[in-house]
């Protein structure tokens, strides 16, 4: 297969499916939602081949968990479907609508991005999110998932795109490629492809941003904080950072850094490595994290610099301790990712600095950053995570996958008669 020639067949078809209404585009869904289930068993099969073949291959655990696709996961996405069903729709929405003179009128109208290339990491459920989200949204994706999901992406896009054809998309409104090298040649599609969504390491996306001239949007690393305040309720506190830790290990908006406010940090460190020990969770924190931990500091315990703080993946966390709010918020601004960072404290005031003064796509306050998802917003799914600050931030849903276009009616008006003032604009909003 020649990527370029199937993107430039898809670039063709991308306006028909920018076309379809709203009760095509969801009945594609709930095809597509009926078929999964009908075609579980078949599906299960061929992740088992995916999963034998990472056993064999030593693929790390958290990589691992990412891949399995199970009752539950089909259930999920599943469920992300429908509610994709149920939201507005996002074509069409008319957000600004001006009488620039008498019978010349302004319409600026949402409309679909157009051919989008996702790169997404060992994720069979991001498949099925990502294809929904572009049906939904009357987008063409071109689908490149990880290498360990190879049996189970196969699978997926088939069904998947089998059913939208079943509900009268074009052919070639759907691509999967599945070489690695094919990845460079999609690179190399800037005019066909609207959008790239690189979903990966901090040096894949990288490469993706240095390697193209389509626009990419998307995030690299999830290096997420918790600030623990010296007025946090510590009944909250442990909760909250034990689930944003080991809910779901390997995901890029799991804590990877805590900052422990210095005027409770003798009584919170104890507390806090009790339970994350209990949970199975490996502390590593700087030297006066060490210093207050003394004899506790066992089992795995490491003394880093803060410098060695990093997104881990795995059930490890970083610990700092610091003087204040400001400094807590310094901290994240200057070595985060910019993904997703939380305060715990009962003090509005440090509260309201915090959540104004980080800068990053969410900014929690006593709550995991684990709800960092588009589902749990009530997008449906989320074809990624952007911290970019331009078209779209955040949880990606069927919002960061439009555009809009600019209309304009008129009866004869030509630019001349008003440059030579013969006529003169009124603008006036309808």
């Amino acid at each position: 297969m020649v990527v370029k020639d199937e993107v430039r067949k898809m670039k063709q078809v991308a306006p028909l499916v920018a076309a379809m209404d709203n009760e095509t585009r969801c009945k594609a869904l709930e095809i597509v939602a009926e078929r999964l289930v009908e075609k579980q068993d078949e599906i299960f099969a061929e992740n088992k081949k995916d999963l034998d073949a990472a056993a064999e291959n030593g693929v790390a655990d958290q990589i691992v968990k990412r891949l399995k696709f199970n009752e539950a996961k089909l259930a999920d996405v599943v469920a992300g479907i429908k509610q994709l069903i149920s939201l507005e729709d996002p074509i069409g929405k008319v957000t600004l609508h001006r009488e620039l003179d008498a019978d010349l009128v302004l319409t600026r109208k949402s409309c679909p991005i157009g051919v989008i290339g996702v790169i997404f990491e060992a994720r069979p459920d991001a498949l099925v999110q990502i294809s929904s989200l572009c049906i939904r949204s009357g987008n063409c994706p071109v689908l490149k998932g990880g290498k360990e999901t190879t049996f189970t992406n196969r699978i997926l896009f088939g069904i998947i795109y089998n059913a939208v054809l079943e509900a009268g998309f074009p052919e070639g409104c759907m691509l999967q490629v599945e070489q690695h090298n094919e990845i460079d040649e999609l690179l190399t599609c800037d005019g066909l492809v609207d959008l790239l969504i690189p979903r990966g390491s901090n040096k894949f996306v990288q490469y993706i941003m240095n390697n193209t001239r389509i626009p990419v949007m998307g995030h690299a690393d999830g290096v997420c904080h918790i600030y623990v305040d010296k007025d946090a309720d510590f009944e909250k506190a442990i909760p909250i950072i034990v689930d944003a830790k080991i809910q779901y290990t390997a995901a890029c908006n799991a804590v990877e850094t805590l900052l422990i406010h210095r005027d409770i940090a003798n009584q919170f460190l104890p507390i806090l490595m009790k339970a994350l020990k209990e949970n199975g969770v490996t502390l590593r924190g700087t030297k006066e994290v060490t210093d207050i931990l003394d004899k506790a500091a066992t089992d795995g315990y490491e003394t880093i610099d803060e410098s060695e703080f990093k997104e881990y993946l795995a059930l490890i966390v970083s610990a700092k301790i610091v003087n204040d709010v400001d400094e807590a918020i310094a901290h994240i601004n200057l070595r985060g990712s910019h993904h997703t960072d939380a305060i715990i404290t009962e003090n509005d005031a440090a509260a309201e600095r915090f959540l104004q003064l980080v800068d990053s796509a969410g900014v929690y306050r006593n709550c995991s950053t684990r709800f960092a998802d588009g589902f749990r917003y009530g997008f449906g799914a989320e074809v990624g995570i952007s911290t970019s600050k331009i078209h779209a931030r955040g949880p990606v849903g069927l919002e960061g996958l439009v555009t809009y276009k600019y209309l304009l009616s008129g009866k004869g008006q030509i630019v001349g008669d008003y440059a030579s003032g013969k006529n003169s604009f009124h603008f006036k909003d309808l």
